[in-house]
């Protein structure tokens, strides 16, 4: 936006607009859709709909959200995506119901996210891609439940250490960071930006059994790797031989 211009007007949501806007989901609970509006503001009149479960502001033209937005005490899910916020507020600690979170493709710098994220024990999900961070937060790690999170298409240059401390994460995708590219092996890192999937552990946060399922994995990518290399030799070793000699020829004619 050039300097000095006023910001577009918004389409203004009234209460009845709100209301005409719930709909139930196929599993029977209630969803405020407020997306794709034209929405520059935060609409006040929708904190009166506070019992509603899930909340999609997604794909409008939002900067702010305000710290009343923790009147939502029951939702469990809230799609902010495709706005531009570049903060979230402190209070969105206090929406502990939340169990899906989705803040992508705004203007979020690491400063923008809260320590207060902390608080949302129940969170499952959470999509933090396409936005401005540098770093995520080590609060990231007190988030036992996280299944999945989202770390796309930012300017992260490490895989956060808070990540594997999350003992239920399912899927983690950091495509299109900007990681340092490593001397010793450029492979290792360019295969971390294709991934969406990534573990990294030490032993020593293995249980047993788990250490041992790995080092079985390890062993039998080891095993593969030298029945490659024995195979490579024994080529090299024939090499020079053009054609077969007259016992495997005769025993390629007994099985015609």
């Amino acid at each position: 936006m050039a300097k000095g211009a006023k910001a577009p007007k918004g389409k203004k949501i009234t209460l009845n607009v709100a209301k005409n806007c719930i709909k139930i989901t196929f599993d029977g609970r209630k969803r405020l859709d407020l997306s794709k509006m034209g929405i520059t503001t935060f609409p006040k009149c929708i904190l009166r709909l506070n019992d509603v479960d899930e909340l999609d502001l997604s794909r409008n033209m939002i900067r702010k959200i305000p710290d009343s937005i923790s009147k939502f005490q029951n939702l469990r899910w809230l799609d902010l995506h495709s706005n531009y916020i570049d903060k979230l507020p402190e209070s969105i600690g206090q929406m502990t119901s939340l169990l899906f979170l989705n803040v992508s493709n705004n203007k979020l710098t690491t400063n923008g996210l809260p320590v207060e994220l902390n608080q949302l024990k129940n969170i499952r999900t959470m999509n933090l891609g396409l936005n401005h961070l540098d770093s995520v937060p080590t609060t990231l790690g007190a988030l036992k439940e996280l299944h999945e999170v989202g770390l796309n298409d930012n300017l992260l240059n490490s895989i956060p250490v808070s990540i594997s401390k999350l003992p239920k994460l399912k899927k983690l995708n950091t495509k299109r960071n900007p990681f340092p590219k490593l001397e010793e092996s450029d492979t290792f890192i360019d295969s971390i930006k294709r991934l969406e999937n990534l573990y990294l552990v030490e032993e020593k946060d293995l249980c047993p059994a788990c250490l041992r399922k790995c080092q079985h994995a390890r062993d039998k990518l080891n095993k593969i790797k030298s029945m490659a290399v024995t195979t490579t030799q024994r080529k090299a070793m024939f090499s020079n031989l053009v054609s077969p000699n007259s016992m495997a020829r005769e025993s390629q004619e007994d099985w015609r």
